[in-house]
């Protein structure tokens, strides 16, 4: 599909996102505010989950947590222990409001395709509108990657989720290049959550995001808050590093990006108490930034 008719096509979406929200009502407060798993990867899922809802966020997002394999769910994992993870979150008062995964289509398209599906029903058992992908730094297989998103992402929707991919490093570092994957998929539900913080790490702290956002208009349905200070490091409290996380909101905004989650990632690595310090601090630096309260 050609720019232009994806830009039509997302701005009659308005930011929303794709999939178990296209035609409904928007909610009344524009911004969902949300803290990942990630951010207390240091300690098991139950600690990460209970950090997430005494820090005062009512939305989580499923990332990594301490494990030696990486996302919390995984195509192979079973329905049984997807939904037990979904339940230990609602035990909580939380809603998942993202799931991250990674499927690999090294072995063969069809085997990426396979995995892919498994990751969107995954995806809707834990009633979650929103899977987020992190593409692939080979550059053999982008093209293959890409098409397995595209053959999926039909599937996706009758399940009510969209798809989504950030900028990740490789192919995808920059707006530009998440843009011509976005145009290359050329599916409605599959759209750009926006990382400042990973603009400035993959440039060497380079490339403002602040710019970078402005090339990513009508694309953008939810945003990981993540900051970063030189030379590299992204394990950073949320409002004391480089990103300038107004004119950021504001650049999104002006492209399109008028509501949808906000979702914590990162922040720096301590003792418990201190993670979870810096997780209230973030929920309440963006509370000021949308002049909202979170929930």
């Amino acid at each position: 599909m050609c720019r232009l008719g994806l830009a039509a096509m997302a701005a009659t979406q308005g930011g929303t996102l794709i999939g178990a929200e296209a035609g409904a009502v928007k909610p009344k407060a524009p911004w969902r505010m949300g803290c990942y798993t990630r951010v207390f990867d240091q300690f098991d899922y139950p600690v990460a989950l209970d950090g997430i809802a005494e820090a005062g966020f009512k939305y989580v997002g499923f990332m990594t947590t301490r494990s030696s394999h990486g996302p919390m769910i995984k195509p192979e994992a079973t329905p049984e222990q997807v939904q037990a993870l979904h339940e230990q979150a609602r035990r909580r008062g939380l809603s998942v409001l993202s799931v991250y995964g990674e499927f690999s289509v090294s072995e063969s398209h069809e085997a990426g395709i396979r995995e892919l599906k498994e990751l969107i029903d995954h995806t809707a058992r834990c009633q979650c509108p929103n899977l987020l992908l992190g593409g692939t730094t080979d550059e053999s297989l982008y093209e293959s990657y890409y098409r397995a998103v595209r053959a999926c992402c039909e599937y996706a929707a009758t399940q009510g989720i969209g798809l989504t991919i950030k900028p990740h490093g490789g192919q995808n570092a920059t707006g530009p290049q998440c843009r011509k994957a976005i145009e290359r998929v050329g599916q409605a539900n599959f759209r750009l959550w926006y990382d400042p913080g990973n603009i400035l790490y993959y440039s060497d702290g380079k490339q403002d995001p602040v710019a970078d956002a402005a090339t990513v208009n009508g694309l953008v349905v939810g945003m990981s808050v993540k900051d970063f200070l030189p030379p590299k490091e992204v394990l950073v409290n949320i409002g004391e590093g480089k990103v300038d996380f107004p004119a950021v909101l504001a650049r999104l905004k002006k492209g399109g990006f008028t509501h949808g989650p906000l979702i914590v990632e990162c922040v720096r690595r301590g003792s418990l108490e201190s993670v979870k310090a810096a997780a209230k601090q973030a929920r309440v630096f963006l509370e000021k930034l949308t002049g909202q309260q979170a929930g």
